[in-house]
């Protein structure tokens, strides 16, 4: 198979989809790969080492999305992408569908296969390829909040683990999944007051026995969000219904129950955002105030971190890509159900219900496929 490696365009979007290493994997099972020239710098990976590892480096973005049957990336088409995918061309990168109407409806349009990273689905319900990026951003989620609560930033002007003799700052953080328990991972060694929310009992038993004593758990409800957010001065969003969009847990009328300069990020933010004033943002502006409220919205905060972000993500990805290129899609999808839950667009139907939903689209069994 021939495989393509664009170079992200997506704002201060510096990962790459796959690394030199992966190259040589490909080749070693007879598959050409096409890398834009530069695809890899942001990440610390020069053309050279592509070249080396077998690669063929291609100056513009339109030759590679024109020769390759599938191409890899890390984040979602942009609207300059959308003219230059084939129909029939695979795609294996994240889509967060659910959160972008206009580009499900240049996927159908364009009758490319869309495998998305973020639903592809292992039997006890993990999402093996969301996970690498979770954890760098739940991680991510409390550095940045610690940050962006100074009082130069707009914050409330606390720092997250206090001093001797001045209580630490309060978190509360929504959802007990992977951000979740990464944030409250980070917010308790720092010192901060952390406060895990969720709706499964069991999980919030499992927290309560793996985290350190700074860490609480709570079920996760309305009347509890809304006590909770009043003393809290960073608040998480770490919300997931896998390819669905995000239910919102704080609602515009809540913003006004906190202190000024509190800082809410919202990792939700690529499936919609679990916060009612959430927007997306960009690591050139990452924030912006709601009623005296810092929201901190950046939809590819991995992207900040790029040779940590990049060799995580490739090191789950590569043995799903080689499945594709050794089988080809259908083979591949046909024989392992976590790569058949990837599908979301297949040749202009939609084949993922969480999607179907979101836009209100005709709806195809993924199983009329085959």
């Amino acid at each position: 198979m021939i495989i393509g490696v664009p170079k992200e365009i997506k704002n201060n979007e510096n990962r790459v989809a796959l690394t030199p290493a992966g190259v040589t994997e490909f080749r070693k099972q007879g598959h050409l790969v096409y890398v834009q020239t530069d695809a890899g710098k942001g990440s610390g990976f020069s053309d050279e080492q592509y070249q080396e590892a077998g690669a063929s480096i291609l100056p513009a973005i339109e030759e590679v999305y024109a020769i390759a049957e599938m191409i890899i990336k890390v984040k979602e088409p942009i609207e300059s992408e959308y003219a230059l995918i084939k129909e029939d061309q695979l795609l294996f990168t994240y889509f967060h569908f659910a959160s972008s109407e206009p580009l499900t409806h240049a996927m159908i349009e364009r009758k490319a296969v869309c495998l998305a990273y973020e639903t592809v689905e292992k039997t006890d319900r993990s999402l093996p390829l969301l996970v690498p990026m979770s954890e760098v951003a739940g991680r991510m989620a409390v550095q940045e909040g610690a940050k962006y609560l100074e009082k130069p930033m707009g914050g409330f002007g606390i720092l997250l683990g206090g001093v001797a003799g001045v209580k630490p700052a309060n978190v509360l953080v929504l959802g007990g999944g992977i951000v979740g328990t990464q944030s409250a991972k980070m917010a308790a060694g720092l010192g901060a007051n952390v406060t895990i929310a969720d709706i499964s009992l069991p999980r919030l038993r499992y927290l309560e026995d793996i985290m350190p004593a700074n860490v609480d758990t709570v079920m996760s409800n309305e009347y509890n969000i809304r006590e909770l957010i009043k003393s809290a001065n960073l608040i998480i969003g770490g919300v997931l219904i896998p390819g669905a969009k995000a239910p919102y847990l704080i609602t515009r009328d809540m913003l006004k129950l906190m202190k000024p300069g509190t800082v809410m990020v919202d990792v939700a933010i690529d499936q919609g955002g679990c916060f009612e004033t959430s927007k997306a943002t960009t690591h050139e502006h990452p924030i912006y105030e709601v009623d005296g409220v810092v929201h901190y919205c950046v939809a590819n905060m991995p992207g900040a971190v790029p040779y940590t972000s990049t060799l995580a993500l490739t090191n789950a990805t590569l043995p799903y890509a080689l499945q594709l290129a050794n089988l080809g899609w259908k083979t591949a999808c046909a024989a392992n159900e976590e790569l058949r839950k990837g599908l979301n667009v297949v040749n202009g139907k939609v084949v993922f219900k969480g999607v179907s939903d979101a836009w209100n689209l005709p709806y195809t069994e993924v199983k009329e496929l085959f």
